[in-house]
């Protein structure tokens, strides 16, 4: 069954999967601390992304990422769905930002 996580400790631990949308480590280590990560299972890991605030009225998904072999599945689209409904009482507005 599909579960959705909000990841609080050892972030780095999903950095394997966040290089696959961002190459950059060093830009990772900028939002990582301060974002909101969230993983997906699906009776094992398959998504991750994570969501930064930008101002009162306004968040940034930073960082969005499905191992190869699972995409095309809709676990990147459930994620999405479910940060919209996360955050919509929170924020206005999510931009979307890619390395």
């Amino acid at each position: 069954m599909m579960k959705i996580e909000k990841i609080t400790d050892n972030k780095k631990q999903f950095l394997d999967l966040l290089l696959l949308a961002d190459e950059q480590e060093n830009m990772i280590d900028k939002y990582l601390p301060y974002g909101d990560l969230f993983a997906l299972y699906d009776d094992d890991l398959k998504s991750v992304c994570v969501v930064v605030p930008v101002n009162s009225e306004t968040c940034e998904l930073k960082n969005i990422a499905t191992y190869g072999k699972y995409q095309g599945k809709g676990y990147g689209r459930a994620l999405i769905n479910f940060i919209f409904e996360f955050y919509k009482n929170d924020y206005k507005t999510m931009l979307v930002g890619t390395g």
